[in-house]
């Protein structure tokens, strides 16, 4: 998982994200808003503008998109470079229309925002702000430098320099605004959209394991009967070969194999589980199972279970389903990363819900942080606290983001804060000082059904992976 949130990370630019297709349609509408302005003001408002420049203009926009539809498939795909060179032209394009229907005493001059806005949305930072530069330049030329309006009595149509002012600032601070917003929106979602993947890569690879470990169980549950009854006819052989040493030593060797065929399926399928079984565990047995792959790193793992007061004394058996042992499991490694020698692991429960906190005695999670815990990419530790306490993390957050969206996907509750110092009730030794992550459930979300009494599971019935 980290491997794959260092790639996630470092493919932060989102070349070949941009379909020509879409670049020509949006082209196609500018060209027909723009020729129906035009042809509108020259011919129903009769106006005097320079309408073969117009047209020229137009034309260019028009011969751009007829080349890119024959000479590029409709399926491409644009690399930066280009993506950027099209905004280039789009922007200048529209400025020459400005310049040629009244400068910034035309109000169609705020579609300049556009090509700085798509270029935000899709470019990378250098590229928005070289076009947005640019767009600054042409505006502040186009207050000063442009073809005047006229009515057809030869009047001159203009603003009030201070509108024209004031319509300058405008365009400035949109060009500013809506490039930075336009890219910071762009980005969290770039990177909302890559953790998502990341999550459910992991949610898939959980279930695969549990699928395996279904398949396992059931082979060994299923071949029990076959394997007995060879170690049973074995064991007859043996006793009926005592004078043919030869043979006798044959039959040993079958007997021998037969137990170590049924070692290793029990070994594989953690004896006891059945593929029906799986389904649904105690709570303390989930908890474990998550635990189980941090167990031997080198920090101790304290597991406490109790109900409270008024509740059920039984620990309750729960759906084990592989985004809550996934959830979990981050939960616990992100604890055992940062801890100094002691994790502790407390589940709960009462009539209403189910709770599992993991506490650490870290240094806990920044403060200036803690309410943006559970993002995706977030950054904010030193960097030479991570390599010191967990060696090759770049503190993106992405394992936090998985565990917090997996176990919400199970219908938790997701809170994280910072322990007081205090020792715990049930722990007489080091305080609990660091990190706490709490997931609460409902309890009719994850609460397995029981019916009062036992009863046959019947057939098992195959898995399909």
């Amino acid at each position: 998982m980290a491997d794959l949130s260092e790639e996630l990370l470092r493919s932060g630019t989102r070349n070949g994200l941009v379909r020509l297709q879409t670049l020509i349609n949006l082209r196609w509408l500018a060209i027909v808003g723009q020729s129906i302005t035009v042809l509108y003001a020259s011919y129903m408002l009769e106006l005097r503008i320079e309408l073969g420049l117009c047209l020229i203009a137009i034309g260019a926009s028009v011969i751009s998109n007829l080349v890119a539809i024959f000479v590029y498939p409709q399926n491409t795909r644009l690399p930066e470079r280009e993506v950027m060179l099209t905004m280039l032209f789009d922007l200048s394009q529209l400025a020459f229309l400005v310049y040629l229907t009244g400068g910034l005493n035309n109000p169609f001059a705020v579609l300049i925002l556009a090509p700085v806005t798509v270029s935000a949305m899709t470019l990378q930072p250098r590229s928005t702000l070289l076009l947005g530069g640019l767009a600054v330049i042409l505006v502040s030329v186009l207050a000063f430098y442009f073809v005047p309006l006229r009515t057809a009595e030869g009047f001159i149509l203009r603003m009030p320099q201070v509108f024209v002012f004031g319509f300058w600032v405008a365009l400035m601070i949109g060009i500013i605004f809506l490039g930075i917003y336009a890219a910071r929106v762009t980005r969290e979602t770039h990177a909302m959209s890559q953790a998502l993947l990341a999550t459910q890569m992991a949610l898939s690879r959980e279930q695969k394991l549990t699928d395996l470990g279904g398949v396992v169980a059931a082979a060994a549950h299923e071949l029990g009967t076959p394997l007995a009854t060879i170690k049973l006819v074995s064991n007859e052989l043996l006793e009926e070969l005592e004078d043919r040493p030869e043979l006798k030593e044959d039959a040993a060797l079958i007997k021998e194999q037969a137990d170590r065929c049924r070692v290793i399926l029990q070994s594989m399928g953690r004896a006891g589980k059945d593929d029906l079984h799986l389904r649904s565990a105690p709570l303390g047995t989930v908890i474990e199972e998550s635990a189980d792959p941090h167990s031997n790193r080198g920090k101790k793992l304290h597991f406490n279970y109790g109900p409270a007061l008024d509740a059920p004394q039984r620990m309750p058996n729960i759906l084990r389903k592989p985004e809550i042992i996934h959830g979990l499991r981050n939960l616990i490694q992100n604890a055992v990363d940062f801890a100094e020698a002691n994790v502790w692991i407390d589940g709960n429960w009462d009539g209403d819900q189910i709770s599992v906190r993991v506490i650490d005695d870290g240094t806990g999670y920044p403060p200036d942080l803690l309410g943006r815990i559970g993002d995706p990419f977030l950054k904010g530790r030193k960097k030479d606290t991570n390599v010191q306490n967990r060696p090759g993390y770049e503190g993106m957050g992405l394992g936090l983001f998985i565990a917090k969206t997996l176990l919400e996907r199970s219908g938790a509750e997701v809170t994280f804060a910072n322990g007081s110092g205090l020792a715990s009730e049930t722990d007489s030794g080091p305080a609990r000082s660091g990190a706490i992550a709490e997931v609460t459930w409902p309890n009719g979300r994850i609460s397995a059904a029981e019916t009062g009494k036992s009863q046959a599971l019947g057939e098992n019935k195959p898995i399909r992976i």
